[in-house]
């Protein structure tokens, strides 16, 4: 990959401390072994500390190493929800400031609330707008869309619109884009504002849109589940009332090298499932079809993004331990690096130079966690590890 023009390990070093980026030569097996006793995780190393104005949960890098960062509107003050991030780690809206400013009365050509993004494989941008311009409420009229961005001339090419497959409570957080041109589809998981998520199949040729697993076991948020970070019970706190559970349904998700398998997981769960994307968009498929096809695969712990890589191998950002894990096909998890800058893993990114990049976005020292307090303290880590395969 050409990173001359955005090279990622320029600025910031001194913002975050180096507490280790030894990182496993090219063609080694992945750092760090399995957790038992006396064996550590790897080294991180520190690519790029981002200036961010708020929580960049989402991450993108291009084939020529453009880094985009997408900010989710999680209040409303938000001042953008998509950004560029340059080597110096400050951050421009992107595609521009206007396209940033919400306006209802133009939900196809305004940005709301970008929770994640990805590069197709012709290297076009593809975003997620869940619609929700201050992170609760019904999304507005026409905002939940996907919308492609030629990053040749840095204009949108084209928006898809998601209305027929969200609820009033459905809360969009993240995206996958797999297949040819001519047969290319993505799939989105609803993380919801309650207990109930889904999973969204779309057609990216017709427009099609399918909403499934909704209510499904594998798509809700578990009730009663607290997650540590920080050594810190993660809490919402809303004015002198009593802490609430955080709910999170179907968040994270990640295809197979053969695009056969989605694997999915809620934030508040500490299961990982998966289910056959043949049938997702299949109208001839029945609810139930699509629900038997889902397999329960095992305990990962609490994780937010997921990210599988050529050998099927899914990524796991362990948020209550500042870490990274992979499972292998067999089940078998190992944390393969860990960092204390790691706070709140959220969005993988693998580049064809075998460097697996994961976002620290401190959700977690965010107000809403804390009485009311920002805790965050910017630039924003974007860590990353060498792995010994390619991107899926």
């Amino acid at each position: 990959m050409d990173l001359d023009r955005r090279h990622l390990l320029a600025g910031g070093l001194a913002a975050l401390g180096q507490p280790g980026t030894a990182a496993a030569d090219e063609g080694s097996p992945a750092p760090g072994g399995r957790a038992v006793a006396g064996r550590t995780a790897g080294a991180m190393e520190l690519a790029l500390a981002v200036h961010a104005p708020s929580s960049p949960t989402g991450l993108a890098i291009s084939k020529r190493g453009r880094v985009f960062v997408m900010m989710p509107r999680f209040t409303g003050t938000e001042p953008i929800t998509l950004g560029e991030a340059f080597p110096d780690g400050s951050v421009r809206a992107y595609p521009d400031a206007a396209s940033n400013r919400p306006d209802p009365g133009r939900p196809q050509a305004s940005l709301f609330h970008v929770p994640n993004g990805v590069l197709a494989p012709d290297d076009t941008l593809w975003l997620l707008d869940a619609g929700i311009p201050e992170g609760k409420g019904a999304p507005v009229p026409g905002g939940a869309k996907l919308v492609q961005v030629d990053l040749a001339t840095d204009h949108i090419r084209r928006v898809i619109p998601l209305e027929a497959g969200i609820t009033p409570t459905s809360s969009l957080n993240d995206l996958r884009v797999a297949g040819p041109a001519d047969r290319q589809r993505a799939y989105i998981t609803d993380q919801g504002q309650g207990e109930d998520g889904a999973i969204l199949a779309v057609d990216l040729v017709t427009g099609q849109v399918a909403r499934r697993l909704a209510e499904h076991a594998s798509t809700k948020s578990q009730k009663g589940m607290v997650k540590f970070v920080e050594q810190r019970p993660v809490m919402q706190t809303r004015g002198e009332g009593p802490p609430q559970f955080p709910k999170g349904g179907a968040n994270g998700i990640a295809l197979s090298p053969d695009g056969d398998r989605l694997y999915y997981a809620p934030l508040m769960s500490r299961r990982l499932y998966a289910v056959e994307t043949a049938g997702l968009l299949d109208p001839k498929v029945t609810d139930a079809e699509v629900a038997a096809s889902v397999r329960d695969l095992g305990e990962k712990g609490l994780t937010g993004g997921l990210i599988a890589d050529s050998k099927d191998r899914v990524y796991l950002s362990l948020q209550e331990h500042n870490a990274v894990g992979r499972r292998d096909p067999d089940g078998t998890i190992t944390v393969i690096a860990s960092d204390p800058r790691l706070i709140w893993a959220d969005t993988f990114w693998i580049t064809p130079d075998r460097w697996l990049y994961v976002s620290a976005s401190q959700v977690n020292r965010r107000p809403e966690f804390n009485h009311g307090r920002d805790l965050t303290e910017p630039p924003y880590a974007i860590l990353r590890v060498r792995i010994d395969a390619d991107p899926a």
